[in-house]
């Protein structure tokens, strides 16, 4: 069978926009250092300025200029994952916009949870160690009085930290958002906004933090939950559709698709992330 009308255009659109609408911990990432990823391996290069020398004006000739000073990390595009559905005809398919949404909406959610889990994973353990609120052997138990309190907690560990309070997150898992839903101090914080989850798992403010709602916080055995707070200065992150191919299944009266995801994550500012580890009561 020969694909006369298969538009490879269209539907990477459309996996990359149901990825953008699902992702978590990704939308919190800066992402400026995408650009032009071609396949696993690829390399950005990350420059960061240092320090510079702020003098005295005494009306006098002033110092020669220096050098600017700086460190460069590498963000290494070293993950790979692919899907691969049949599907009876392609042609016939595409002509169901239902049924192309159906397909790569699952894939897309697949691959998200997938990169999610990772990058909360990269997150946790890349953490400057002094933040923490709790530990493994002794995790704060939350309750309905001084969940907004722990909370607190990690932004003054932010604050030490001299992170900018621009753009603050933190992801919670879902018990930990009942908790907060039964505080004044949270349901009473912006005429609403925090009554309904909004897209993105954001389902509000408080303590400084725009909220996020996850079930992919890090848990150990449904114990041990890291609850991670941070700005998106603290992680890079870079993803790409690089391949997606229609074909006729050898052994099979089926078409296929299949893709190529790609994509590298990296902590580069420990210092502007703090951890809570907390159990469920």
């Amino acid at each position: 069978m020969a694909f006369t009308s298969f538009i490879p255009e269209v539907w990477s659109a459309r996996l990359l926009e149901h990825l953008d609408k699902v992702h978590v911990y990704a939308g919190l990432m800066n992402r400026d250092y995408e650009g032009e990823i071609r396949a696993c391996g690829d390399t950005v290069h990350i420059n960061q300025v240092g320090n510079i020398t702020i003098s005295d004006y005494t009306g006098q000739d002033i110092a020669a200029p220096e050098e600017l000073s700086g460190s460069m990390q590498d963000l290494v595009i070293d993950k790979a994952k692919y899907f691969n559905f049949q599907i009876k005809d392609v042609d016939n398919a595409q002509s169901n916009p239902k049924l192309v949404d159906a397909a790569m909406q699952r894939a897309s959610y697949d691959m998200n949870d997938v990169i999610d889990r990772y990058l909360a994973s990269l997150l946790t353990a890349g953490a400057e160690s002094g933040h923490a609120v709790g530990s493994d052997d002794s995790p704060v138990i939350p309750t309905s009085a001084d969940a907004y309190d722990y909370l607190v907690d990690l932004g003054v560990k932010l604050n030490e930290a001299n992170v900018p309070m621009l753009g603050r997150w933190v992801v919670i898992p879902p018990w930990y958002h009942g908790l907060l839903l039964k505080d004044a101090r949270f349901v009473g914080n912006g005429s609403g906004f925090n009554q309904a989850i909004l897209q993105g798992g954001l389902v509000g403010e408080a303590a400084g933090f725009r909220i996020h709602l996850s079930n992919n916080v890090p848990n150990t055995s449904g114990s041990r939950f890291k609850v991670i707070a941070g700005t998106n200065a603290a992680c890079a992150f870079a993803e790409q559709l690089v391949e997606l191919e229609a074909y006729r299944l050898e052994h099979n009266f089926s078409d296929a698709i299949k893709g190529l995801h790609v994509y590298g994550a990296k902590v580069v500012q420990p210092q502007a992330l703090a951890v809570m580890t907390c159990n469920k009561a």
